[in-house]
C-alpha cells in the first residue's frame, strides 16, 4: 500500500469563534476571534459533511482510519474543482 504524505506548515495564526475556552488554549499572539476569518472553513465542514457519510455519523459501514479520510477528502476535492474525471 503507498503510502500518504501529510503536508505539514507553520500557522501564522488560528481563528476561532468567540466560545470562551479557545482564550484558554491558544496563544493569545496567534490567536483571532472573527467569523469573517472562519466562514470557509465551516463552509468546507459543510461540504463533508453533506458528502461523506463517514463525517456525518458514526457506525460500522464506513472506515474511520486516517488514511481513508485523507483519500475521501483528496477523492471529493478533486471531483469538485473537476480534475477527478472517473466519476464523470
Amino acid at each position: 500500500m503507498k503510502k500518504i504524505i501529510y503536508l505539514q506548515h507553520e500557522m501564522n495564526y488560528i481563528a476561532s469563534d468567540y466560545w470562551q475556552p479557545y482564550e484558554s488554549i491558544i496563544p493569545k499572539e496567534k490567536h483571532i476571534q472573527s467569523k469573517k476569518e472562519t466562514f470557509t472553513v465551516e463552509g468546507y465542514n459543510s461540504l463533508f459533511r453533506h458528502f461523506l457519510a463517514r463525517m456525518r455519523r458514526k457506525s460500522k459501514c464506513y472506515s474511520k482510519e486516517m488514511g481513508m479520510l485523507a483519500i475521501s477528502f483528496l477523492l471529493l476535492m478533486h471531483h469538485r474543482n473537476k480534475i477527478l474525471y472517473i466519476f464523470n
